[in-house]
């Protein structure tokens, strides 16, 4: 029998975990907006995990501005980041930290609202016709 999740899901998720808490307690940037590490796909060999972050801003923080600012913050602090995973996770070789956007949550809201203003155009038809 097949076991139910391979080694580098678990790894992932044990990443993806302490990550977030590491970004949220350790990482004092103030170009950093809120950060939320949303999915980690680590490597066959674990050698890479890509680690996918949504980026709100904070207080004055411009939205289109804090996203390759935070990002350029983490990949600056992946090394630290990466040595106190090690720390917490007892690994071989911990992985290289690779940090990109998630533009799903981007797209998942647009798509919700290209579909809101296709439904209030057929219900505005629709009462029109009546």
């Amino acid at each position: 029998m097949a076991r139910e999740f391979k080694r580098t899901d678990r790894v992932a998720d044990q990443i993806q975990r302490d990550l977030s808490m590491l970004i949220q307690r350790e990482i004092r940037d103030p170009r950093l907006g809120m950060v939320t590490v949303s999915y980690v796909k680590v490597s066959k060999d674990l050698g890479y995990a890509d680690t996918y972050v949504t980026v709100m801003p904070i207080g004055e923080q411009d939205e289109e501005t804090v996203v390759p600012q935070s990002l350029a913050v983490l990949n600056n602090a992946s090394g630290f980041l990466r040595k106190e995973l090690s720390r917490g996770i007892k690994l071989r070789v911990m992985p290289l930290l690779r940090f990109h956007f998630d533009e799903s949550v981007d797209r998942g809201r647009r798509l919700h609202s290209l579909i809101e203003q296709a439904f209030q155009r057929e219900q505005k038809r629709s009462e029109s016709e009546e």
